[in-house]
C-alpha cells in the first residue's frame, strides 16, 4: 500500500468518513477510470496540481471538464498559472499524475473544487494508485476537505 493511500485511509477513517475501496486494472485517464469503475465520467474527481503565481495548489474538477485557465487566473488574482510537471508532482505528492486523490490537505496544498462536482451524490477518484479507487459521498468530501468552491472548468 502506498504511503498516500495509507494516509488517506487513516484520515478518512479518523474523520468518520465512509468510503468504498475498489481494486482494478491500472488506469491512466479519467475515461479509463470511469469505464473500469462502471460510473459516469462526470462523477470522477480529477485532481490537478497547478502552480499559480509562486505557489502550488490543487484544483479538483469533474472528470468530464478541463481547466479553464483564464477563470483560474481570475480566481487566484494572478497572471501566471501552469500545470506542475511530472517531477514537481512527484516531489509534492510522491505520486504520478493520474493517481492523485482530490485532497490537497494531504499534501499541504490549498484545494479549489469546481462547484459542478456537486451534481454527483457520490464521487470517484484514484486513491494514490492507478489500481485503487475510492467512492464517497460528495457531501462528506466537502465536509472533510473544506475546499474553496470555484467555477474553473470548461467542457
Amino acid at each position: 500500500m502506498s504511503d498516500v493511500l495509507e494516509r488517506l485511509t487513516a484520515a478518512l477513517e479518523g474523520g468518520g468518513i465512509t468510503y468504498q475501496k475498489t481494486q482494478h486494472a491500472a488506469v491512466y485517464t479519467s475515461a479509463e477510470a470511469a469505464a473500469v469503475r462502471g460510473v459516469s465520467l462526470n462523477s470522477g474527481a480529477k485532481a490537478l496540481i497547478i502552480k499559480g503565481g509562486d505557489a502550488f495548489l490543487m484544483v479538483v474538477l469533474p472528470a468530464d471538464l478541463s481547466l479553464d485557465s483564464a477563470s483560474l487566473r481570475n480566481v487566484l488574482g494572478t497572471k501566471r498559472i501552469r500545470f506542475a510537471d511530472k517531477e514537481e508532482v512527484l516531489k509534492i505528492t510522491g505520486l504520478t499524475p493520474g493517481s492523485i486523490p482530490p485532497f490537497g490537505s494531504l499534501f499541504k496544498l490549498p484545494t479549489y473544487c469546481d462547484e459542478r462536482l456537486a451534481v454527483n451524490e457520490r464521487i470517484n477518484f484514484n486513491a494514490g494508485s492507478h489500481t485503487v479507487s475510492f467512492q464517497m459521498k460528495y457531501s462528506d468530501y466537502v465536509r472533510f476537505e473544506h475546499p474553496q468552491m470555484v467555477r474553473v472548468g470548461k467542457p
